[in-house]
């Protein structure tokens, strides 16, 4: 499926390896996102509709851009790298900007991180352990760990993105 801006949203073969399986199914739902948002203005991708939730689409594009540079960048590979959008004052800054932020520059940071994220995986096994712990829960995990983690997490804002769409023009689909 191409959506109206040129995102193809292309499920992964069902006979596919277990590789092509999970790079399919990534980037079914980076593409998924990108079309929740797709032909809306900076002031709708900034509405919050869902009150008293902070959620919105540019939030959780920004969102997704930490995701990817966590798991991909500051723990598989152990870069120090610091957070796009998130501080120790404000751990949900991803959420949190001002009327000037737009989509071009969310959109932007995020399509890099997912660029970057890439590259992070190209080549590497599965069963490859992360150079870093979670800061959360001081483990170290598979790049199939985190694979499969990253389509869980963009699964469920989806969801999110889907109900938000819904309330600032009435747009669904799966």
């Amino acid at each position: 499926m191409t959506t109206s801006s040129g995102s193809h949203r292309t499920e992964p073969a069902p006979t596919a390896d277990e590789r092509e399986m999970l790079d399919g199914w990534l980037d079914y739902h980076r593409a998924t996102l990108a079309w929740k948002c797709e032909g809306l203005q900076d002031e709708q991708l900034r509405r919050t509709p869902l009150a008293p939730s902070e959620l919105s689409l540019l939030g959780l594009v920004r969102h997704m851009a930490e995701v990817e540079r966590y798991w991909f960048r500051e723990i598989m590979l152990g870069e120090d790298v610091p957070e796009l959008y998130c501080t120790s004052e404000d751990p949900d800054g991803d959420f949190h900007f001002t009327e000037t932020a737009t989509w071009a520059e969310a959109e932007q940071v995020w399509q890099t991180e997912v660029e970057l994220a890439r590259q992070a995986a190209a080549g590497r096994s599965l069963d490859l352990l992360s150079r870093a712990e979670s800061h959360h829960r001081g483990e170290v995990f598979s790049l199939r760990w985190v694979y499969t983690h990253m389509i869980e997490e963009y699964a469920r804002h989806n969801g999110h993105a889907d109900l938000v769409r819904e309330q600032i023009d009435g747009a669904t689909g799966d």
